[in-house]
């Protein structure tokens, strides 16, 4: 069974974040990308492309790149000087991607994000919004946690976890992490003989956290611990797993063939995940009346468009959690609105090309687009 899963379940993926680590991306001692590698990788990721799959990454590097090309000491980095790195890092990294990429004629787009990006709604909405839109144009969005303006108190401070949040808020079904390890086991196997592999994960467990160990990388800054933290988030979002080694060539191929690695696999798929997040995990804190034409149609699996809508009740941001009340005073679904409720309310009852003429920007078509609603049996 295990065999099966590694074999099939790259090749299943819609959606897939790609998380790479430093020590495979960068040769420490000249702070160098490592290009062939990087190469063989863009070849992988071309063909999971023409079978129609989307790829997202999330690069780690940077620091490890910019402190040796800035002359920075070795050892532990201040703050200032990590910021720096990043800083000078970045670029280059995101020059190699590009150049890789764009042999197959790929377009790729940086996306620097901060642990505040996640948390607060309206910029989680909006870098969800971003990436969207770069997949929908054919780009592959290249994401780094912003450390030239991160402080320690704000910060990931690693790409699993990153890599897991990203996946989370772009509902992705599989998270791809490379690492220096090819997967979970008992104990830390480079000092304990007896460690055990485990090639399926479906639930994190107290005993499963305890296997965590430390990075074998002293480039990287995480470990099995960050892994399964990431592998959390994963599951709760409804998007399987998978650690494997991936310093060797063509690592996406070599996953797609069956190479060793553990998988964590959810209950759940990322579409019900949301489903159920938004109708048991979020309070509404508005209204939206609908009439009977819209109410059909929302019942039939369609969005809510302002035509439908009669009026709108309470104050809220976009992206917040409100009920959808029928004809007949009835809740019958919740939903997260795609305006606030001030823009909703001049929207009420308009067509969806009138949008922009009433609040002055081309919104969305939609009131509450169908895959942010769920529907009362």
């Amino acid at each position: 069974m295990a065999d099966l899963l590694k074999s099939t379940a790259l090749k299943d993926g819609k959606r897939i974040v790609i998380k790479i680590g430093s020590a495979l991306l960068v040769d420490a001692e000249r702070g160098t990308v490592h290009r062939s590698w990087l190469e063989s990788l863009a070849s992988d990721i071309a063909e999971a492309r023409a079978r129609g799959q989307e790829i997202v990454i999330v690069t780690s590097g940077a620091v490890a790149v910019g402190r040796r090309h800035l002359d920075l000491p070795t050892g532990a980095l201040r703050l200032d000087e990590k910021q720096a790195a990043a800083a000078c890092g970045n670029i280059r990294l995101a020059h190699a991607y590009q150049e890789v990429l764009g042999h197959h004629r790929i377009t790729v787009a940086q996306i620097l994000v901060t642990l505040e990006d996640s948390e607060n709604r309206r910029r989680y909405i909006n870098a969800r919004n971003t990436i969207e839109t770069l997949l929908k144009v054919g780009a592959i969005p290249l994401i780094n946690e912003n450390d030239s303006v991160a402080t320690d108190e704000i910060r990931f401070g690693d790409n699993d976890r990153l890599a897991a949040r990203v996946a989370a808020m772009i509902s992705a079904d599989t998270l791809v992490l490379f690492s220096d390890i090819d997967g979970l086991y008992t104990a830390d196997p480079s000092r304990d003989a007896q460690a055990e592999f485990i090639p399926v994960i479906k639930q994190i467990t107290p005993e499963i956290e305890a296997m965590a160990g430390g990075s074998a990388s002293n480039v990287g800054s995480g470990g099995m611990t960050t892994k399964i933290a990431a592998a959390k988030i994963a599951l709760n979002s409804g998007c399987r797993m998978v650690i494997t080694k991936g310093e060797r060539m063509n690592p996406l191929k070599a996953l797609e063939d069956g190479v060793k690695s553990s998988w964590f696999l959810p209950d759940a798929t990322p579409k019900n995940a949301r489903k159920q997040w938004i109708s048991g995990s979020l309070k509404p804190v508005g209204k939206v009346i609908v009439d009977a034409g819209c109410l059909k149609a929302l019942r039939a699996g369609k969005s809510i468009l302002p035509i439908g809508v009669k009026e709108i009740i309470g104050t809220f941001d976009r992206g917040e959690a409100v009920q959808v009340i029928a004809p007949d005073g009835k809740e019958v679904a919740r939903g997260l609105m795609a305006y606030g409720s001030e823009d909703a309310r001049l929207i009420v009852g308009v067509k969806s090309s009138e949008i922009e003429e009433k609040i002055g920007y081309q919104g969305r078509d939609v009131m509450i687009h169908r895959d942010d609603l769920v529907v009362d049996a």
